[in-house]
């Protein structure tokens, strides 16, 4: 199979990839999303200042244990020599791909001047990406958002300093940070970077379903298609983006029997990857997008939530899955 496109020497095998969130896209999601079809993933976004590495978040969303995949591990931060040597330290400890976020509109992260707080300051991006790529030997990335606010939309001149900087690939969020998620992604700021520069672009933003995945590629002329908050809960949209992508028809939803061994686990993995009580508490939140769709799914959520132990969530979650499927053989 042909890649998609490259991020420096590394084949990115379909153009649907994961979105890095901080708090979700840990070692077991990553690996249930690229079984599913997403075509490249990105860890949750760690800090930048070399001080904070060797803390227990920072330690959990650097795993890469038993991770075969190209390793892309996202930092944000302010300073450029404190971002250059997180670089540094990542690469050493083999990361891939080093990728910046100057995406996140959170507030805890834009009050310390970084993720898309930065785009106020195209200085000070110039110098962050200057000095991150000088430090690796690995391609370095970026992820932005179109611009500040509404009066300051400039992707487009982020893009070409990225892309002067020798950034390798970059993905655009097509809202402004003012916006957060509030309101529509607009996909022209992200076709405007696209035909400025040469490097892959990946648009980002409420692609939610295969026929909007189209819809954007084709306005956008984007390299790849980035699917954040529209995985919670339905890892299945990379491979149905991927299979319409390709043949223009849609694949049927999962069945309940796929659903409830994807579910039960992506638990598992969970209770593996944390272990106690970390792991359950963790499960609970991606159980309920899971089941959010699900008939009596709100109901069975707040039961879920008061389970404690890894043991108890398992029982609830394969008896919830298991009426679904009998419900729907009565039905049939």
């Amino acid at each position: 199979m042909q890649p998609s496109f490259h991020i420096g020497p590394h084949p990115i095998p379909h153009p649907v990839v994961l979105a890095p969130m901080a708090g979700i896209t840990d070692l077991p999601f990553r690996t249930l999303c690229r079984k599913l079809g997403a075509g490249y993933t990105v860890s949750e976004m760690v800090a930048g200042n070399p001080k904070l590495i060797n803390t227990r978040k920072s330690s959990l969303r650097l795993r890469h244990d038993g991770d075969e995949s190209l390793r892309a591990v996202q930092i944000v931060g302010w300073d450029p020599q404190s971002m250059a040597e997180a670089a540094r330290i990542n690469a050493d400890q083999g990361a891939g791909v080093i990728d910046i976020n100057m995406g996140c509109p959170a507030k805890k992260v834009c009050s310390k001047a970084a993720g898309s707080a930065l785009l106020k300051d195209e200085a000070l991006v110039e110098r962050i990406l200057n000095a991150v790529v000088k430090a690796v030997d690995v391609p370095v990335t970026l992820k932005i958002r179109t611009g500040w606010d509404a009066n300051q939309r400039n992707g487009v001149t982020i893009a070409r300093i990225a892309e002067q900087a020798g950034i390798q690939a970059l993905a655009v969020h097509g809202r402004t940070r003012a916006c957060a998620f509030k309101g529509l992604a607009e996909y022209d700021t992200i076709a405007q970077i696209k035909a400025a520069i040469y490097i892959p672009v990946m648009a980002n933003g409420d692609i939610s379903s295969p026929e909007k995945a189209k819809e954007v590629l084709e306005h956008t002329a984007v390299d790849g298609i980035m699917v954040g908050r529209s995985a919670l809960g339905n890892p299945w949209v990379f491979r149905a983006i991927t299979h319409y992508l390709k043949t223009g028809t849609q694949l049927p939803p999962p069945a309940l029997h796929e659903v409830k061994d994807v579910v039960l686990g992506h638990l598992q993995s969970l209770y593996d990857f944390y272990g106690d009580p970390l792991g359950p508490r963790i499960a609970r939140k991606h159980m309920g997008w899971y089941v959010e769709k699900h008939k009596g799914g709100s109901t069975f959520r707040k039961a879920f939530n008061q389970l404690e132990t890894a043991t108890q969530q398992l029982a609830s979650a394969q008896e919830f899955f298991e009426q679904l499927i009998e419900g729907e053989v009565m039905a049939a």
